[in-house]
């Protein structure tokens, strides 16, 4: 997989790719990840990408010159099966969309700044739009560091355990059950006694009893679905 992230901020996107599990997956050449500073696809002598509304109002507007450069750029060297483009008014992103994303062979991301991008980029390039949720963020970058992490981590290979992705929350559309480890008994907390019982049927139903019930206590919404 190759991830293409259009931003204005390439420095704020360096740190959550460059340790743990993100940073393995892209040395062990399992996905690509590449910036693209959104200042080199400008003319303007002060690298402008943003310019007042047209109407009047408050806030800046990402232009849409310098964005198609960018995404026309990239799409002469190879086909994009998606452009994605991070903002508060997309989709909110889940774990099925993080599954079917995750099979994409090259997508684009772009981060919106400022009030956001022209709404031609949006009409003209853009293929998808997702939000992490709702509220507001000063820009894209963190929201497609988390997108970029919840799609990475479902390529074989990147987690140690290939089963690992498949027993998270939401993958069932229920949460995850309670886990324990080491010790068995602290401070007078124990661990429930079934899970040293060695019948990995009854733990397994167990597991699926807890998890129910705690999707019922937590987030009810996702049992409707």
């Amino acid at each position: 997989m190759r991830i293409d992230i259009i931003t204005v901020l390439p420095e704020l996107l360096e740190s959550p790719f460059s340790a743990s599990i993100l940073k393995r997956a892209i040395e062990a050449d399992l996905v690509e990840v590449h910036f693209h500073n959104l200042r080199d696809y400008t003319t303007d002598n002060y690298k402008s990408i943003d310019d007042t509304q047209f109407g009047g109002g408050a806030g800046m507007v990402m232009m849409i010159e310098p964005i198609d450069k960018c995404i026309t750029r990239l799409k002469e060297e190879r086909q994009y099966e998606e452009v994605i483009y991070m903002t508060p008014d997309g989709e909110t992103l889940n774990q099925g969309m993080a599954n079917h994303l995750s099979l994409k062979e090259n997508i684009i991301i772009l981060c919106g700044h400022y009030k956001g991008v022209d709404q031609r980029v949006r009409d003209q390039f853009i293929t998808k739009e997702i939000s992490i949720g709702d509220y507001v963020l000063s820009g894209g970058e963190l929201g497609a560091a988390v997108l970029c992490d919840a799609i990475i981590r479902l390529i074989p290979g990147v987690l140690g355990n290939e089963t690992s992705a498949l027993t998270d929350s939401f993958q069932d559309n229920l949460l995850a059950p309670p886990i324990y480890t080491k010790p068995r008994e602290y401070k007078g907390w124990q661990v429930p006694e079934l899970l040293f019982s060695g019948n990995h049927a009854k733990i397994e139903k167990w597991r699926e009893e807890q998890a129910y019930q705690r999707t019922k206590d937590r987030r009810p919404d996702l049992l409707d679905d």
